[in-house]
């Protein structure tokens, strides 16, 4: 089993917050691939699916972004999965508006959904899905900028990039069995149009 995890922040009123396009994400694999309804567990709400041939587990953390990892933990622990077998799916400052990339391991990079992971698994060496929404240009708008909502300038691209995550969602469940993420990767580029 696989456990995917949207991270963002619970509250109706920061839905379409780009702090939250990991559960953007999520929601959009979900429906995609005919999870079963939402239901609240291990801090969080959960669905269960098939992704290609594997059996997926997606869950939004309702920790908030900054204790994440909480959530994350509880699930991988009851179910026993390891962490090259998880994915967090979140917003990325250093990428482009609309890009995507796919690591494993790493720094955490400022990202405090990341490293509240970090902190509870007591590993940073689980799958990301890097969803790019672009930097402000400086730092102190970093915070108002990744709180903010997304703008109508941002809706296609937004539609066109949670569309072909969900669309190649097989290819990273198979891809992150084997360690290769590219075809992933390849297939989402292509279907952006990037």
């Amino acid at each position: 089993m696989l456990l995917w995890a949207g991270l963002g922040n619970p509250e109706p009123g920061m839905a379409r917050q780009r702090h939250n396009i990991g559960y953007m994400a999520i929601d959009a694999v979900a429906r995609r691939h005919g999870f079963s309804p939402w239901r609240r567990r291990f801090r969080g709400e959960v669905a269960e699916g098939r992704v290609g041939a594997a059996r997926v587990l997606a869950l939004k953390p309702l920790t908030y972004m900054n204790a994440s990892g909480e959530s994350v933990q509880q699930a991988a622990s009851f179910y026993r999965i390891e962490p090259p077998c998880i994915v967090a799916f979140h917003d990325e400052l250093d990428l482009a508006p609309g890009r995507m990339r796919v690591k494993r391991g790493g720094g955490a990079a400022g990202h405090n959904g990341l490293r509240s992971m970090d902190r509870q698994l007591g590993t940073p060496d689980y799958w990301r899905v890097r969803l790019g929404i672009g930097h402000p240009g400086v730092r102190e708008r970093v915070l108002g900028h990744v709180l903010g909502d997304f703008a109508k300038v941002d809706q296609d691209w937004l539609a066109m990039l949670l569309d072909a995550v969900s669309d190649a969602a097989p290819l990273l469940a198979d891809g992150l069995v084997e360690g290769k993420p590219e075809p992933f990767m390849t297939r989402v580029a292509l279907l952006v149009g990037g």
